[in-house]
């Protein structure tokens, strides 16, 4: 009776027609995306990853009488104990009757609801159920799109001129300035995902050579991904990725760490099988894998053979097993000069293994367990410096590890324990607590052994990779009225071996404080200062020997966003860094000032930014609009300005076209860029096109 009673007075609040009649917002997912991300200053975060995965959850969202714990947890908008509460409400009261029941949900607050209501829905049972054959349900899908886009560097880069005599580069690319992009994907949700995707980076030759492995674009991707297909969850062809656990030994990418979101993204969603449609061009599994239901345990199966780039070496030693070695893996996906396509595809590459996963009946614990093999057709051979003593080497690699999670009341533990066949130990462990209504509290300690090995793997940590490091982090949110919120975390981290250009074990910690106030729907505005010390080799060194020193980075944000008007959205953003190194301290500001319109069947996106910095340790980082399924946070360094617009129109109910033109002009500089990549002059100009056509 009392739910019937909730129900009415909601629907007489809102009056929808049914129960999803709630009028979907327009989302910016670049602002939600760069929220997430407070660190910019990464290239190897896979942001594109991140922003396809929210996009698909946009377009098809999420049934909230249907999803599953990991699924609500992959959004990074809600807490596993706000997840805990959510499925304890639905215990006791049955389904949810509409969507707008979210705010009698203990710990669920206007603001979290609001984030969350663009990739949810409620939906009636009869509208799951489609019995048609696959090709039937692929025609009539909505979710169903082709995508071409054109990219370009209006000014002529050192790589495309004739050779210099004079000059000591003796190489030049081997295509044209042009990047091509396209792109075809169709999908629903729980039920299928096909796509193929195709890449030429500038410089890249556009060639069908079978010989060489050319066959037009440099870089293809496909897969097709089944769910629900009887006992079988998932079926995965092509290329896929594997997020396990806590990502230790195999994670998709699609991960966030540290950031401005200080407890939703601790810990991470263990989604198992994922479609991979990125361009990323080594961050992926190629070959199948299925995810078979037992009741409560779910196996996960999987195999992936594919080459890998590298530069291959001969090997001096006669006695060698192998004639040749390779130092590592080359991740740029660039093959634009002679001795990048040489390196193409040398070496190849298989990942095997399982992994089974309990699920208790209240869904409140999981546990798991992995076994993973990897194996490379030639030996990894580092070069022998002191920071490598404890790096992988030979040809073949096993992981073996275990993960587990547990709801109690409003207290969510997390963690994975795995060891590689050097028998160094990986490990991180958490909790996530709601303490009050107003506050929550995150903590993960993690511990990475200098020897410990996991080529797939991306957990927590402060270092690119999880080996080498030790520390603790503390999160916390607190949302004192209903229109503010605080969020803070702090790190504190140590490094017990010698790592790249730290020749010496070290230390560091750092710390993040963010106010952010959202007096209405249209308008918010944030203040962030983020600090973090490291321990590094000081730089112009006249001893004999290298030695550590901390570094001091400082980094301050004030952004505010406002809806002028229903057409017109001004958005302002002003940042402010200073590093410090054994040395006078530098320093670096950027402001800028977008001004967007939208109207019916246009958007037009700009922005002007004025930056200064002392050096390039006082970079900038700033995320920029960009065409749909790109993610641009480029890098700001020395005196300048930078300008760009974006438009976006539909002349059509199913095409829409996007055109972006750029500038960054540079004061008291001669050349912008480095290497073949240089541009005589003081500015560099990009145009990007895109077009999308929805079947």
């Amino acid at each position: 009776m009392r739910r019937l009673l909730l129900a009415l007075v909601i629907y007489t609040g809102y009056m929808p027609g049914h129960a999803q009649d709630y009028p979907r917002q327009q989302i910016d997912l670049d602002l939600l995306v760069q929220e997430l991300f407070s660190e910019q200053d990464d290239a190897n975060v896979p942001y594109e990853d991140f922003y396809e995965t929210l996009f698909q959850y946009y377009q098809r969202p999420l049934d909230l009488n249907r999803a599953t714990p990991e699924e609500l947890a992959s959004l990074y908008i809600l807490s596993r104990p706000q997840i805990a509460s959510f499925f304890s409400y639905i215990a006791e009261n049955g389904e949810l009757l509409s969507i707008y029941e979210l705010q009698a949900i203990p710990g669920f607050d206007l603001l979290t609801i609001r984030r969350l209501l663009p990739f949810v829905q409620v939906q009636d049972a009869g509208l799951q159920a489609d019995q048609r054959p696959l090709w039937q349900r692929m025609i009539g899908e909505d979710n169903n799109a082709l995508i071409l886009r054109y990219e370009r560097t209006l000014q002529q880069r050192r790589g495309y001129m004739p050779l210099d005599t004079s000059s000591r580069a003796t190489t030049r690319y081997l295509g044209s300035p042009e990047k091509l992009y396209m792109r075809y994907r169709i999908s629903h949700a729980r039920d299928y995902s096909f796509g193929i995707a195709a890449e030429k980076d500038a410089g890249e030759a556009f060639t069908w050579s079978p010989g060489t492995r050319r066959y037009g674009f440099d870089y293809y991707t496909a897969h097709l991904q089944l769910y629900n297909r009887g006992r079988f969850k998932a079926i995965a062809l092509g290329d896929y990725q594997l997020q396990i656990g806590q990502g230790l030994l195999l994670s998709s990418g699609y991960s966030v760490g540290k950031g401005s979101e200080t407890i939703a993204t601790v810990s991470r969603a263990s989604v198992g099988i994922r479609p991979y449609s990125s361009v990323l061009e080594y961050a992926f599994l190629r070959g199948a894998a299925v995810t078979y239901n037992l009741g409560r345990i779910d196996i996960t199966g999987f195999y992936s053979n594919k080459r890998v780039d590298a530069n291959l070496q001969t090997q001096l030693d006669t006695l060698a097993a192998f004639d040749d070695f390779f130092s590592g893996i080359q991740t740029t996906g660039f093959h634009r000069t002679p001795t990048e396509l040489a390196n193409k595809h040398r070496v190849r590459e298989q990942v095997y293994g399982t992994t089974a996963s309990y699920q208790s009946r209240d869904r409140t614990l999981n546990l798991g367990l992995t076994a993973l093999g990897t194996h490379y057709s030639s030996p990894i051979q580092k070069a022998g410096a002191p920071y490598q003593r404890f790096e992988f080497g030979g040809t073949n690699n096993y992981n073996l590890g275990t993960h587990y999670s547990y709801t109690w009341q409003n207290v969510y533990l997390f963690g994975e324990t795995a060891m590689s066949k050097s028998g160094g130990i990986g490990s991180v462990n958490g909790l996530v607590a709601n303490l009050s209504n107003h506050i929550e509290l995150a903590m993960l300690y993690r511990y990475y052994a200098r020897n410990f090995h996991s080529f797939y793997g991306s957990a927590f940590s402060e270092g690119t990779r999880n080996m080498n490091e030790q520390g603790l982090y503390t999160g916390i949110k607190i949302r004192p009225y209903a229109k503010w919120e605080v969020t803070a975390y702090y790190d504190r981290f140590r490094f017990p071996w010698l790592r790249y250009l730290v020749d010496a074990p070290s230390y560091g910690h750092e710390y993040m404080v963010r106010l952010y106030f959202k007096p209405n729907r249209e308008s918010g505005l944030y203040a962030q200062m983020r600090y973090e010390s490291k321990g590094r080799n000081v730089a112009e060194n006249a001893t004999p020997m290298d030695y550590v020193a901390q570094t001091d980075r400082r980094n301050y944000l004030i952004h505010f966003e406002t809806a002028a008007t229903k057409i017109i959205t001004l958005k302002s953003r002003v940042q402010f860094s200073t590093y410090s190194h054994e040395s006078p301290r530098t320093k670096g500001y950027l402001i800028a000032q977008d001004v967007n319109f939208s109207f019916d069947r246009v958007r037009l996106s700009t922005r002007y930014a004025l930056f200064d910095t002392d050096s390039y340790d006082t970079r900038q980082y700033v995320y920029e609009r960009d065409v749909l399924s790109a993610f641009s946070i480029p890098a700001f360094s020395g005196k300048g300005s930078r300008f760009y617009a974006l438009l976006q129109f539909r002349p059509h109910r199913k095409l829409d076209i996007w055109l972006k033109y750029g500038v960054t002009h540079y004061r008291n500089q001669n050349s912008v860029g480095s290497g073949l990549d240089t541009i005589e002059g003081p500015a560099r100009s990009d145009v990007k096109a895109q077009v999308r056509y929805r079947f």
